[in-house]
């Protein structure tokens, strides 16, 4: 399930226009680098739930994703948990993979999968190591959370931030209420009761897309990884006294004027004018500087 229903608020103005998950990074959606991932695990369907801006997740969006993605929509916002409960006729039974609409994340889900099902936790969270007190979440010795959100449950032997993907078991799914969080609902209520919240560590780079900012470097790392030094979609149109450096320029965009054109990302079909530094530019014509 990928847990897409958010408002958004931290990387307004871009989500005034779109949701998150639908935010360009490289040649495509965030949602399309997310269901990538999935698909290459050999996963053939998922669960997304929609709600700020849900008309955006048009059905040709959806059919051009290299899996079946099957829409829950919510008229209002349930939180974590209750988006969870909500689509449960949706995920059927067993254990669920959840993943964060805003994150973009190399993880090994197959060898997540069978990290779960040999301990049979109660759910398992990815973590990226930290030191001992460091990251948001402590964990013991033989990889069980001891600490989070500043209640401790054992001794922890170090530590490690939580990425935004898990697996959550079916007996911790059946109890989480029809509105509210998946942590503070779910995963602190199992830990109270001593049951085991396991972690899967990943050493990866990652990125949450949380800010103009992260945003940015979200589509510097993209372009890192293709090699490339800017990437010009289809289309696009770039003046001939423009230079564009570490940038990436979405389809059908058009940047007129001169000079140079730098670590920003133009929606597809935007149209500004040179030079530009580090900024956003999306259809509206909204430029956010990061």
């Amino acid at each position: 399930m990928i847990l897409a229903a958010g408002l958004g608020t931290r990387l307004r103005p871009l989500t005034d226009e779109l949701p998150k998950p639908l935010v360009p990074v490289g040649d495509r959606a965030v949602i399309a680098h997310i269901a990538e991932r999935l698909a290459h695990a050999g996963l053939r369907e998922a669960v997304i739930n929609t709600h700020h801006l849900a008309h955006a997740f048009t059905s040709p969006l959806l059919a051009a994703l290299p899996l079946r993605l099957r829409v829950n929509h919510e008229s209002t916002i349930l939180g974590t948990g209750g988006s969870i409960a909500n689509a449960a006729s949706l995920l059927g039974d067993g254990d669920v993979i959840l993943w964060n609409g805003d994150i973009l994340a190399d993880v090994d889900l197959a060898a997540l999968l069978q990290a779960h099902r040999s301990a049979r936790p109660s759910a398992t969270l990815v973590m990226t190591p930290r030191p001992p007190g460091e990251g948001t979440v402590g964990i013991a010795d033989d990889g069980a959370v001891v600490r989070l959100r500043g209640e401790l449950f054992g001794e922890e032997a170090r530590s490690g931030d939580f990425l935004g993907i898990s697996v959550i078991g079916p007996k911790l799914r059946a109890r989480l209420p029809s509105q509210g969080c998946w942590f503070s609902d779910g995963v602190l209520p199992a830990l109270r009761a001593g049951e085991r919240i396991a972690t899967f560590t990943a050493t990866t780079v990652w990125d949450d897309i949380g800010s103009i900012a992260a945003y940015l470097q979200a589509n510097a790392r993209w372009l890192r990884h293709t090699g490339m030094r800017a990437y010009v979609g289809d289309g696009a149109v770039v003046a001939p006294g423009v230079t564009v450096e570490d940038s990436v320029i979405g389809a059908g965009a058009r940047i007129h004027g001169q000079g140079m054109v730098r670590g920003a990302v133009i929606w597809p079909g935007a149209e500004v004018e040179a030079p530009l530094d580090r900024v956003v530019v999306t259809t509206a014509g909204v430029v956010a500087q990061g």
